[in-house]
């Protein structure tokens, strides 16, 4: 995975957390981790042309914590990038509303990012609602991440888990089921746990 450097932690966190990273080097970051450089020097967007090819590229803008919003241009060179490597870009446009220039607000203003691109936002900037997690995420039905899940064999849905272990040791032994469905989904789930855990 590809991640903007300085960007918001939870990209990274998440990933160790979900063990898709190498070994933490001090004054290197985590292995398996593309850390994209982004400084007054290069206008805080990353050279791509220094940039291997990654499966997924996690992408803020306005950028957190610089604060470095994304031109059209800029866009369009990571769009044509990820449809150049096979690449999935994670949008996260959480300050987009704070923006008042011509700066796209989302991916999705840039042409091929359908193709490519998951937008991702937050009420807890857009309103106010602090500490709130709520948001939302747009996926286009066109983009490549659907060939992921459909790859899946003998899978035909998902039900997202995170181990709790991974919010401290209060969290150890419990399983946290993502809410995103259908009740009888996460009680199946469950079934299916205590089952598997007997």
């Amino acid at each position: 995975m590809a991640v903007q450097d300085p960007s918001y932690p939870a990209y990274v966190d998440s990933s160790v957390i979900m063990g898709q990273t190498g070994q933490y080097q001090k004054d290197v970051g985590y292995g398996n981790i593309e850390y994209m450089k982004c400084t007054p020097e290069n206008g805080f967007f990353p050279d791509l042309s220094t940039v291997p090819r990654t499966d997924v590229i996690f992408f803020c803008s306005p950028n957190n914590p610089t604060g470095s919003a994304a031109t059209r241009d800029q866009l369009t060179q990571l769009v044509q990038f990820a449809k150049d490597n096979g690449s999935i870009i994670v949008y996260d446009s959480a300050y987009a509303m704070y923006m008042s220039d011509d700066n796209p607000k989302s991916i999705f203003q840039i042409p091929g990012a359908k193709e490519v691109a998951i937008e991702t936002s937050s009420f807890s900037k857009y309103a106010g609602f602090t500490g709130v997690r709520l948001g939302w995420t747009v996926v286009s039905k066109g983009a490549a991440i659907f060939r992921w899940i459909s790859s899946c064999q003998g899978l035909q849905s998902h039900c997202l888990y995170l181990l709790q272990c991974g919010f401290g040791p209060g969290g150890e032994g419990f399983v946290r089921v993502s809410a995103f469905g259908h009740r009888a989904n996460v009680l199946e789930a469950c079934r299916r746990f205590k089952e598997l855990y007997k």
